[in-house]
């Protein structure tokens, strides 16, 4: 081949990297962009580096050190096939350091466990190691991460290991490439392709996760099609296994409760019969002969239509055990979620999974987590924290966050959920005294868990970017580093995601910090102030219909949570109505029941109060939820403000797909206010306070306004 095309070929992969980076593509990882002026010092790592050979995840370190570090220092790399005491980089094992190297290793192996590493930067050289191989690919993300974010190695001692066992995503992708919940394209898993076709994008997915310290996916929606447990699909799995094996992550698919009769041909589900059980433990046995590390089943049962042990009169322990003794001479797990709520049960919806759970605590396998929802309705913009965390202290639990924006404004809208997760992992259960938040709920800590989770509900999908909105990005990053650690600072995420994806700009940084954080109380307020919540349009919960009253069931109403009538707007929990606090601890039921003390962040999530109830700056109640909606648009506003003072600091190209996506936020936020307080005050009668904008638009219209095909549901063609 000769020079002329060779250059042409070289020129042309350039560009195509470049027209990635500039759309997204490349994440958080991308290490040929800026901060170039802060790396020049470290051109010396490119010298001698030692890296340990062997399996195939320490192929993967080896790939991560040559396409991070080339980039970051724009240097030819050397390698050495020897580990010697003047090598500028080393990547080793503990078991396996020598000399100096060795002797430099002066923190104890066991802080590191399986996962952990430790990076030292020492007499002019760095060296990372660990006890595991997954451990050094951690490490060496994490040390690349340090460099592109323009930290000073200078004495860098790091000692890092994951609080939380298992880190996965749930990706509600159905086996047509459509994702419940999705707002990013299509689902990633092209399964009429597999598994001859290996698609780039599933092994850039596992570098990003792993980058992150996922260890876990779960490839399909939990309402579940039993077809994916057929050798057909099976062999299918078995191929993005073995490209995610590569990198640290195990594969978990849905079981769909039904399997046995709907594939199996039995004539019943019943987790007591004996076939049944032997049909599971046969079906196990046949995946794992496909995908030997195989993680487990994540199960919905008996919530929303799925068929479950219920449907034979058995129990939530029923069905979950049987799963559990299919897959525990594997090494597997179950994951059962946690989301029910029956149709014939008319109490609170929010108390419903705590009733059915809490009474099977300690009953459960060892080998079996229940799945838990941050808050006991459904991923609203703000929710109290689920009351079953630190009730069932014999039980596992594992939070389940929404990273995609199901009730945010879908990919439209820019909102940091870090924020959110943290928010809901700070809070205080009081079960074991102050100080006794979810976060040692979910890492075990709190009452000595021998097994701990973390699960996301995937934002991700075919778009160029992954994500859809470019700072939706920050959600997935930000759930992995609060799924390794759940003591985390979300303003620590934010900064660490803005120098890795844009800038390590000072400057850049305290813009978008600050605007990033706030983001999700802006659409807190301009959606469901004040403790409002799931007041949504029907199925596609796109845009507000809190006059939507005709559903099927009662709790699938909105107007069933906001209860506005001429008296006034709230859901009362407390005593006089429902009683869900009851199933907190007493300290949080006093504080939350109290109007002195209810934060007004969840007032009409426990309150009924009346449209006069004065609020704590001296704002009726109808007035302050006006000026509240208002804040939100305010924010919005400010928010695209702060952007154009970016502009600076970004290319043409960023700053342009951003500056779109908010003006849709603005002009939807501004829909959100008018809609729900023209509804709103048909029933407070009382005018728009000042300083809030008359709608220009009628009620009867935001009522007539149809999205027979928006995103994240099914097509319906008829």
């Amino acid at each position: 081949m000769s020079k002329k095309i060779l250059f042409t070929l070289f020129v042309l992969y350039s560009l195509a990297n470049v027209l990635h980076a500039q759309q997204g593509y490349n994440l958080w990882m991308d290490y040929a962009g800026s901060n170039s002026q802060s790396r020049k010092n470290l051109k010396f790592l490119a010298k001698s580096i030692y890296m340990e050979a062997g399996s195939d995840i320490l192929k993967s370190v080896q790939n991560e050190i040559e396409i991070g570090l080339s980039g970051l220092l724009n240097e030819k790399l050397n390698f050495s096939d020897t580990m010697e005491n003047d090598n500028s980089l080393v990547v080793s094992k503990v078991s396996s350091l020598k000399g100096s190297w060795s002797q430099s290793m002066d923190v104890s192996s066991e802080r590191l466990g399986n996962e952990g590493f430790y990076i030292r930067n020492s007499d002019g050289g760095i060296l990372v190691t660990a006890n595991t191989d997954i451990g050094l690919l951690y490490g060496v993300f994490r040390l690349l991460q340090t460099i592109q974010s323009g930290q000073d190695l200078e004495g860098l001692s790091l000692v890092d290991a994951p609080s939380v066992d298992l880190r996965m995503l749930n990706h509600w992708d159905n086996l047509d490439r459509t994702v419940e919940r999705g707002y990013a394209g299509f689902s990633l898993w092209n399964w009429q392709k597999l598994p001859e076709y290996i698609d780039q994008r599933y092994i850039d997915y596992a570098r990003a996760n792993a980058s992150i310290g996922i260890n876990g996916t779960a490839l399909t929606n939990v309402n579940a099609n039993a077809l994916v447990l057929t050798p057909m699909y099976l062999e299918k799995v078995a191929a993005l296994a073995n490209v995610f094996r590569k990198y640290g992550i195990k594969v978990y698919l849905t079981a769909r409760f039904s399997a046995p009769m709907e594939i199996g041909e039995l004539e019943t589900a019943d987790p007591l019969n004996a076939e049944v059980r032997n049909w599971w433990a046969q079906k196990t046995r046949e995946i794992y002969d496909y995908i030997p590390d195989f993680g487990g089943f994540l199960v919905k049962a008996n919530s929303e239509g799925q068929p479950g042990p219920q449907n034979y009169g058995r129990t939530h322990v029923d069905g979950a055990n049987m799963l559990a003794e299919a897959v525990q001479p594997h090494g597997g797990v179950v994951i059962w979620r946690a989301f029910v709520y029956s149709e014939d049960d008319e109490t609170d919806r929010a108390k419903q999974a705590y009733s059915e759970f809490v009474p099977y605590d300690g009953r459960f396998m060892d080998n079996v987590l229940v799945q838990v929802k941050n808050g006991p309705i459904d991923f609203q913009p703000r929710e109290p924290f689920h009351p079953m965390f630190g009730a069932m202290p014999q039980t596992p639990l594992m939070m389940e966050f929404q990273i995609t924006q199901e009730y945010l404004g879908f990919s439209s809208h820019l909102v940091f959920l870090p924020k959110l997760f943290e928010e809901v992992l700070q809070s205080d259960t009081y079960v074991k005294g102050k100080g006794s938040t979810v976060a040692k709920v979910v890492d075990g800590s709190l009452h000595r868990k021998k097994l701990s989770g973390m699960a996301g509900v995937s934002n991700i999908g075919t778009d160029l970017n992954w994500t859809g909105h470019p700072f939706a990005q920050a959600n997935w990053f930000g759930f992995g580093r609060l799924a390794w650690n759940p003591e985390t600072r979300a303003t620590d995420i934010a900064e660490e995601w803005i120098k890795l994806t844009y800038s390590n700009n000072s400057e850049l940084v305290s813009l978008l910090r600050p605007m990033m954080i706030t983001s999700r109380e802006a659409v807190v307020n301009y959606m469901n102030p004040l403790g409002l919540h799931h007041l949504f349009d029907t199925g596609h919960h796109y845009g507000p219909g809190p006059w939507v009253d005709n559903l099927g069931r009662p709790d699938w109403n909105p107007t069933y949570y906001h209860n506005a009538d001429e008296n006034g707007i709230g859901f009362d929990r407390t005593k006089t109505g429902s009683n869900a606090l009851e199933q907190y601890s007493k300290e949080v039921s006093d504080i939350f029941g109290n109007l002195k003390t209810c934060p007004e962040a969840y007032l009409l999530w426990f309150h009924h109060l009346p449209w006069d109830y004065s609020l704590n700056n001296g704002n009726s109640l109808w007035d302050g939820l006006a000026l509240k909606y208002q804040e939100g648009v305010d924010e919005v506003s400010e928010m695209i403000n702060t952007w154009e003072r970016a502009r600076p600091f970004i290319t043409p190209d960023q700053y342009q797909e951003v500056k779109m996506l908010m003006d849709i936020q603005l002009k939807e936020a501004q829909w959100w206010r008018d809609a729900s307080l023209l509804y709103f005050q048909t029933f407070s009668g009382t005018e728009i306070p000042e300083g809030v904008p008359r709608p220009k638009k009628k009620l009867e219209y935001y009522k007539s306004l149809k999205f027979p095909f928006a995103p994240g549901i099914r097509p319906q063609w008829d």
